[in-house]
């Protein structure tokens, strides 16, 4: 068993790891990108210093097994990013009441809340003080869709237009009462 004495050495040499490393493009930090910094610790002694770390102030835990430094300035961008980094393995779009929203086509505006679809599965992740990414799953690939996205800097995903936001709205069998049709004819023009 670690005593704190212990487990405060590596927190701090996790600390300056980590900030030797971090910037505005590289912030979000994952249980196995933890195990890279600090290779000499088994996994169980990782997730010790995560907890110690996340105790002490050092980081903030954005989500199951995502963590940022606490003192990180916040771009407004985080949800994105947590979901982009989540998902780097699956192709992922922004879509849905997300989208859909943002353009004005529905009244709703989600708060704390992105909409996604993916080719992983479908499931929605509590990210704490970030709010909740939801995803949906879907079989279609990029090839189908490339003339339908647009690449989000800010975000770091790919976004869908107006009519492909839609299609998924409607087919995950979502509430379509909440659309403006007259808002969704402008940008399908």
């Amino acid at each position: 068993m670690l005593c704190l004495g212990t487990v405060m050495q590596p927190v701090r040499a996790l600390e300056r790891a980590i900030r030797s490393i971090c910037s505005p493009e590289h912030y979000l930090f994952s249980v196995a990108d933890v195990g890279s910094l600090l290779p000499d610790l088994n996994r169980p002694a990782i997730k010790m210093v995560l907890l110690r770390a996340v105790d002490t102030g050092v980081l903030t835990r954005a989500c199951r097994g995502m963590y940022l430094l606490a003192d990180t300035p916040r771009s407004g961008y985080e949800l994105y990013h947590i979901a982009a980094k989540l998902r780097a393995g699956y192709f992922n779009y922004i879509s849905q009441e997300t989208v859909l929203s943002e353009l004005g086509i529905i009244s709703q505006v989600p708060t704390q809340h992105v909409t996604l679809m993916s080719s992983g599965a479908s499931g929605i992740v509590d990210c704490g003080e970030f709010g909740r990414v939801e995803f949906t799953h879907s079989k279609k690939r990029f090839e189908e869709l490339a003339d339908r996205l647009s690449y989000d800097d800010s975000c770091r995903l790919l976004r869908a237009d107006a009519s492909l936001a839609f299609e998924d709205l409607r087919a995950a069998r979502r509430n379509l009462h909440l659309v403006h049709e007259g808002a969704l004819r402008e940008h399908l023009v």
